[in-house]
């Protein structure tokens, strides 16, 4: 099993939820974070006057999956997520040693 993390822009939430749907994820976890990368922020104005937003806003996706599952979810991710533009964000694929369904008590892969 593998945990596949993605950071992307918020506006993409929706067709990354799409493809992830499509490419037979059963679910994901979806957090509101704030980072930056090459990115580096940006600055804004706000009555009159000019500041620095460092911390861009981003969501983190995590999603649970079997090993013949990654390759599929991360081409998803990075079709869906991508604009082509600074920014675009990041995915992260890690080992996952155990997965648990606290309602039935199922293990690894039945609990995904």
């Amino acid at each position: 099993m593998k945990m596949v993390m993605a950071v992307i822009k918020p506006f993409k939430l929706d067709d990354v939820r799409e493809a992830l749907a499509e490419a037979g994820v059963a679910g994901i976890t979806a957090t509101e974070v704030k980072g930056f990368g090459r990115q580096k922020g940006h600055t804004e104005l706000y009555r009159g006057a000019e500041y620095v937003v460092d911390f861009l806003p981003k969501i983190k996706l995590e999603v649970a999956v079997t090993d013949d599952q990654v390759e599929t979810v991360v081409e998803a991710i990075m079709k869906a997520a991508g604009t082509g533009k600074i920014g675009d964000g990041k995915i992260f694929v890690w080992d996952l040693e155990r997965a648990v369904r606290i309602r039935t008590g199922e293990m690894d892969g039945d609990a995904l």
